[in-house]
């Protein structure tokens, strides 16, 4: 079988391709990204391709040159660079995911995997305690990466109306842990104190990254389709994470944050707008029942087991 990876150079598209190769030696796995992978990639059963996932034209080429029978497709932004323009975010997550959509079904491929998210629920106080895969898709206006990803869900949907044939996999993690991962809500954890909205619980969800590998090589081996949220069992507050860390919970009015950060963003003291009230107070919740059942898969980490190896991935003592 030949295999299709965009963001082959991304965080999980690594992990997936040593496991992949090391799992099915006799696939061919075509490992496409805009930036170079490592000599460690020169294995027989593994090609490299440059792809500008933006570009639709080398999609095209792309995908027309390999003919692959699948396609994982993990090319998006989630922290963007500096200086990096709407336009263009735009471009990578929506565009690409269309340009890729579009030459799956030209070229006759059979599968289709792509790795939305929970943000794509958005973050609502009318969000369910626990998100279903049925619930609604709303996005955020003011987070391009939930904006996106809703947008690309869109897209799906009306493929899986107008051209079933092709087989989907969507899947919607939640936040993702694991022995290396450093982005903006690791970030929150290794403050003094862990700051939090006075009323709000802000529950997080974690699935570990290779539990999100083993769910793409699962449903690679079983031509799988269907949408799925990845998760852990459970679900961890603010207050809770605080307490495994050993440090202060300090909830704060939401008042005072959207003034403070209303002020220190425009002084370049912070990154983060008023608007990360939402993305703090109205964590999407995700449910992962459809994955145990449905898919067939139980994650070997619960959120509050995830959250402790990746602690101790860091040399971090956990407590409580």
């Amino acid at each position: 079988m030949r295999v299709l990876i965009t963001g082959a150079a991304g965080f999980i598209g690594q992990q997936l391709l040593a496991d992949l190769s090391a799992e099915h030696p006799d696939w061919t796995l075509i490992a496409a990204d805009i930036r170079a992978l490592g000599k460690q990639w020169l294995k027989p059963n593994l090609e490299t391709v440059t792809l500008d996932i933006s570009q639709p034209a080398q999609v095209r080429a792309c995908i027309a040159t390999w003919r692959p029978q699948a396609i994982v497709h993990l090319a998006s932004v989630v922290t963007p660079p500096a200086g990096m323009s709407e336009a263009k975010l735009h471009a990578i997550d929506v565009g690409g995911t269309r340009a890729v959509l579009d030459a799956a079904l030209a070229n006759g491929v059979g599968q289709l995997i792509v790795t939305s998210s929970g943000a794509a629920y958005g973050y609502y106080p009318e969000n369910a305690e626990w998100i279903d895969e049925h619930d609604p898709l709303r996005g955020h206006a003011q987070f391009a990466y939930a904006k996106h990803k809703r947008e690309v869900e869109q897209l799906l949907a009306q493929a899986r109306r107008q051209q079933p044939r092709l087989k989907q996999l969507v899947l919607r993690p939640g936040t993702i842990l694991g022995e290396r991962v450093n982005n903006q809500i690791t970030a929150m954890f290794k403050k003094r104190a862990v700051l939090g909205i006075r009323g709000s619980d802000s529950r997080f969800v974690f699935i570990w990254d290779q539990d999100v590998v083993g769910i793409i090589r699962q449903g690679l081996e079983q031509s799988a389709e269907g949408i799925y949220n990845l998760a852990g069992d459970g679900a961890l507050s603010l207050r809770e994470i605080a307490l495994i860390l050993g440090k202060p919970y300090r909830p704060l009015p939401a008042g005072l944050i959207s003034t403070a950060l209303r002020l220190l963003k425009p002084l370049g003291l912070t990154q983060y707008g008023p608007e990360q009230l939402d993305f703090l107070r109205y964590r999407p919740v995700l449910a992962n029942r459809r994955l145990k059942e449905e898919f067939g898969y139980q994650p070997r980490y619960s959120s509050r087991e995830a959250f402790i190896a990746f602690l101790a991935a860091q040399g971090v003592q956990a407590h409580g």
